[in-house]
């Protein structure tokens, strides 16, 4: 069993031939990047190229090997670290991801490589987690989730595109097709949260990406992410990551 971790990390790993297994209690995304990787997970197995990525929820015992030359990039996720449906970990699978879902986990392990000092990686990690997850929830079809009550994939989608705008639950649910307290229900079930705490977390996720980009004013990345001013933004933010966002901007400790 793996150590422990409180936040998302996110690293560059190559296999090889020799098989191994492993089992940690955080979840973990394996993003193909060069060449390709068997893995088994409860004796169903697949290999992924740079098309292709496993999704492994937590305590899943899996086996992993490869042959020739590879690069996989790995995202491990701490349970209520970057905002994902519960759901979206409820089995072990191997997906096909889209073209610009490759291209953006070949950006992340550019930049992974030039990452300096621990503090910078902590960031990186962070902002490359939110990034290739909201990158993977735009691209997951899960028909038949929607099948057991709630198509979690597509409201994840509408929120990170109304990230701005108030949460009204009441027009959320009646969009789906739902009574309030049967929303509320079947969100907390696919979510493990509330629709507003769920989407406090994307709010935050999303302002790490926009942090990114000097030109964008504290106030403007507040407005953006929908708090109503730079305070709310800074409180909230500080709460969540135990510092403010122009110490993060900034890199500061």
């Amino acid at each position: 069993m793996s150590a422990p971790l409180s936040r998302p990390a996110v690293s560059l790993r190559r296999y090889d031939g020799r098989q191994a297994s492993d089992v940690h209690d955080f979840h973990q995304i394996v993003l193909g990047l060069d060449g390709s990787m068997e893995m088994a997970v409860d004796g169903n197995g697949a290999r992924i190229d740079c098309s292709g990525a496993w999704i492994i929820p937590a305590g899943a015992r899996h086996d992993y090997w490869a042959e020739g030359d590879n690069r996989q990039l790995v995202i491990d996720l701490p349970a209520a670290s970057v905002a994902v449906p519960e759901r979206y970990f409820e089995r072990a699978r191997a997906i096909v991801i889209d073209p610009r879902v490759t291209q953006a986990v070949a950006d992340v392990a550019r930049r992974a490589m030039l990452i300096g000092p621990p503090r910078a990686a902590d960031r990186f990690a962070w902002q490359a987690a939110a990034h290739l997850c909201g990158a993977l929830m735009h691209d997951t079809d899960d028909s038949v989730d929607a099948m057991r009550g709630l198509d979690f994939a597509r409201i994840d989608r509408w929120m990170r595109l109304h990230l701005a705008e108030p949460l009204r639950i009441a027009d959320l649910a009646a969009h789906c097709g739902f009574g309030m307290r049967r929303f509320h229900q079947l969100f907390n079930e696919a979510f493990g949260e509330t629709p507003h705490r769920y989407l406090h977390r994307l709010r935050l996720d999303a302002a790490l990406t926009l942090l990114a980009d000097p030109r964008a004013s504290l106030t403007a990345i507040a407005l953006d992410v929908g708090f109503a001013d730079q305070s709310a933004f800074t409180h909230a933010f500080s709460k969540r990551f135990g510092i403010s966002p122009g110490q993060w901007r900034n890199g500061a400790a």
